[in-house]
């Protein structure tokens, strides 16, 4: 019998008795659905937290500062105490240090931070009595994903030029400038600042409901920022600058990156060791593996937990399988009376377990891809198909289909034709 042949009687067969397919099929559509929506929502959640990790500003980045060198640690809390700690009488990093280094250290991300509280006189109609200014370029909106809605980021002539003028941080513009700053001029401590942009809200946090180090990113949306050059000109003594940040482009970039650094800071310090790393990129190493772990583990727990309901439904299109052997009695017999060999009936039964195990498993997916379409739209995060789980439910569903039917199918083939010929007689 060609497989042709075969395909077409297990349609007609399963099409025949519709019900009892559908029951027969439910358990393993559900099993199927499982194992593929568990994949999606692990996977989905590991690459949202990977993608809002790059976000903020911790995937391969790198924090140098001053100190010596050996002594520094790998903690991302240590980032806001470290200047606490900072030894004075060492030489500190400088502006001409920050341009070096940006100019021949390949990076995605480089930036300088310089942060002072200024006092406002309030003459411009804001109400703070202190101003946050925090100096740097625009590679730390980039990196941070904070967005200017409102007016531009800083020009080359203004990073330059040492040029007096601001971008307010959301919070800032929406407390001191309710009616709208873009143009106006805000006074700081003796300085004079046009503002020239304003950034928008944290999207970050507020539209994927995530909380990704929301303190600190409220903190900076508190602040105004300046361009580097004018801070290391007017505001700091001899061109002193807090910290440079650097994210390189991925995990193989990361230690040449360092190295480079390492390298250029040597040449630039005359050889002395008078500065150190503060490596988030190691730590979120640290932290990427151990999440891919868990995540690893987490779905090898849940695709057994799913995998459950296809077992059941295995169950059940066995039985289903064993039950309609004494209902085709008639038609295995004649089959063999006009020349099937034990082995086309056998087939023709395994086929049609096979062909119904297909076709729960291409309704699963079809669910599942329904229902993870409705997660992302609700969740407003794109949580993908993952094609490991498919895979998995396509293969463990004709796995399921091939056991099941194999008994039934040669219990079929062994029936005598004239037995089944006046079976029912």
């Amino acid at each position: 019998m060609h497989i042709s042949e075969n395909i077409s009687s297990s349609l007609r067969n399963i099409f025949e008795h519709k019900m009892r397919s559908a029951l027969t099929l439910l358990g393993i559509v559900i099993g199927v659905f499982a194992v593929i929506t568990m994949f999606s929502a692990v996977n989905g959640i590991k690459s949202m937290v990977m993608k809002n990790m790059e976000q903020l500003g911790w995937n391969n980045s790198l924090l140098l500062y001053p100190g010596e060198e050996g002594n520094s640690t790998s903690t991302v809390s240590s980032r806001h105490r470290r200047f606490m700690y900072i030894n004075r009488s060492q030489k500190p990093l400088s502006f001409d240090d920050y341009e070096v280094l940006s100019r021949q250290v390949e990076t995605k991300y480089t930036y300088g931070m310089i942060e002072n509280w200024e006092r406002s006189p309030g003459t411009q109609g804001h109400k703070s009595d202190w101003v946050r200014v925090n100096a740097t370029n625009n590679d730390f909106f980039h990196s941070k994903s904070y967005e200017v809605t409102e007016g531009r980021y800083f020009n080359r002539m203004e990073d330059s030029d040492a040029l007096k003028v601001c971008i307010l941080g959301y919070n800032f513009a929406q407390e001191n400038f309710p009616e709208g700053a873009l143009g106006k001029y805000l006074k700081a401590g003796n300085m004079r600042y046009k503002i020239i942009g304003i950034l928008g809200e944290d999207k970050l946090n507020y539209t994927t409901g995530m909380n990704f180090n929301r303190w600190e990113r409220e903190r900076d949306l508190n602040a105004i920022y300046i361009p580097l050059s004018t801070a290391a000109k007017y505001l700091s003594s001899d061109g002193a600058i807090g910290y440079i940040y650097f994210q390189a482009y991925g995990d193989k970039d990361f230690p040449i990156m360092k190295n480079a650094i390492r390298q250029t800071m040597l040449i630039q310090h005359n050889m002395s060791h008078d500065f150190q790393f503060n490596d988030v990129g190691a730590f979120m190493f640290k932290i990427t593996d151990e999440l891919k772990d868990m995540m690893k583990k987490l779905n090898i727990t849940l695709s057994t937990i799913a995998s459950i309901s296809l077992i059941v439904g295995g169950i059940g299109l066995f039985s289903t399988l064993l039950i309609s052997i004494s209902e085709r009695m008639k038609e295995i017999g004649i089959r063999k009376s006009i020349g099937a060999t034990e082995f086309d009936v056998f087939f023709l039964f395994l086929s049609e377990s096979i062909i119904l195990a297909v076709i729960a498993a291409s309704i699963g997916t079809l669910i599942s891809k329904g229902v993870i379409m409705i997660i992302s739209s609700a969740l407003k995060q794109q949580f993908e198909l993952p094609w490991q789980g498919i895979a998995l439910g396509f293969g463990f569903s004709i796995l399921i289909g091939i056991v099941s039917g194999a008994y039934p199918a040669f219990k079929a083939s062994r029936i005598n034709p004239i037995t089944a010929i006046y079976f029912n007689d």
